[in-house]
């Protein structure tokens, strides 16, 4: 078994039928809450009168795994 993170970023908007969400495979615990960080930045950089319609807030989640296949030649 191996630890991968997992980036969940989840969104929720007025009268929207479900919350929003997306998620990023990380390998790398730094490498997951710099994307977060930026994720986060980027949201908060937006107009006030998006955040008033946008609400967000992503997090880092860690998953034990069987080996990924995607793993291989990867620079942890």
């Amino acid at each position: 078994m191996t630890k991968v993170f997992l980036l969940l970023m989840l969104m929720s908007m007025p009268n929207q039928p479900s919350v929003r969400y997306n998620v990023m495979l990380y390998f790398t615990e730094f490498k997951c809450l710099e994307a977060k960080k930026g994720y986060m930045e980027a949201y908060n950089n937006k107009p006030q009168e998006y955040k008033d319609n946008a609400k967000t807030n992503a997090y880092c989640v860690p998953f034990e795994s069987f080996p990924l296949t995607s793993m291989n030649n990867i620079d942890t």
